[in-house]
């Protein structure tokens, strides 16, 4: 019973964090299950795609509300992540772990150093009725989105970590457009991957009602409260999820 207690609550604060800053909460939920349950890294990611569906898929329904998305973009971006997250499922069987883990750490740590330096202008509050799309480059967006769907899959973590930068300092979309319509992607792709992942026997379903039914109730927390939140601050707790993201998949390997 505790034990169950102590899953629902996980499952409300990631759930909560995970939508604020649009990335799901995978960087917590795969550590708790290899470290603390001794999960396989196959099974491990498998649950925490079908969390982080269930996160994703709770947190949109709350910014729909808010009609803070893009829906034309979340679906462009969306439509390319789908085959990354079935390579990214079918791959965990073969690549070596070590290598995928610190290959994906350098990257996370240099593109949180780039934005860390970059000069932030950060939009607060818009209007989606009166917003302006930025004119960026489509196939850049789709290659980008294959990219966070093969990498989601294979790391058990929402894309956000990836599409989010790539949206505010590469398309420069506000990151009050941003963040919502990242996790408009990510709850389609991360629903896919979770099917994916599940039709090879690697979700634990057992795990799903407690760390779900929290992932549910954070979501729509973090969207009801993430609008007052300053986008500053948003920035600055998803670089920090970046880099501790990094620093645990660096030290699972040492």
């Amino acid at each position: 019973m505790i034990e169950s207690l102590a899953l629902l609550v996980i499952g409300i604060i990631v759930g909560c964090f995970g939508t604020i800053i649009g990335v799901g909460g995978g960087f917590v939920i795969v550590p708790l299950l290899t470290i603390v349950y001794q999960f396989s890294p196959q099974h491990a990611v498998g649950t925490s795609m079908a969390i982080v569906a269930l996160n994703a898929i709770s947190g949109t329904i709350a910014y729909v509300r808010q009609k803070r998305i893009d829906y034309k973009t979340g679906l462009l971006f969306s439509s390319a992540t789908l085959p990354g997250s079935f390579l990214g499922a079918y791959l965990l069987q073969h690549i070596s772990r070590p290598v995928f883990d610190i290959g994906f750490s350098i990257f996370m740590i240099a593109t949180a150093s780039y934005i860390g330096i970059r000069k932030q202008n950060i939009a607060e509050e818009i209007d989606i009725a009166t917003f302006q799309r930025p004119n960026y480059s489509k196939p850049l967006g789709m290659a980008i989105s294959f990219f966070v769907g093969f990498i989601a899959s294979m790391a058990g973590i929402g894309g956000g970590v990836i599409h989010v930068p790539a949206m505010l300092y590469l398309f420069y979309f506000p990151a009050f457009i941003a963040i919502p319509t990242s996790h408009f992607i990510l709850a389609i792709s991360a629903t896919f991957a979770a099917v994916s992942h599940a039709s090879i026997g690697e979700v634990e379903w057992s795990f799903i009602p407690y760390l779900g039914a929290g992932a549910v109730i954070g979501a729509q927390i973090g969207g009801i409260i993430s609008h007052r939140i300053k986008g500053k601050w948003i920035i600055r707790g998803l670089l920090a999820v970046m880099v501790l993201g990094a620093l645990r998949l660096i030290l699972r390997n040492i």
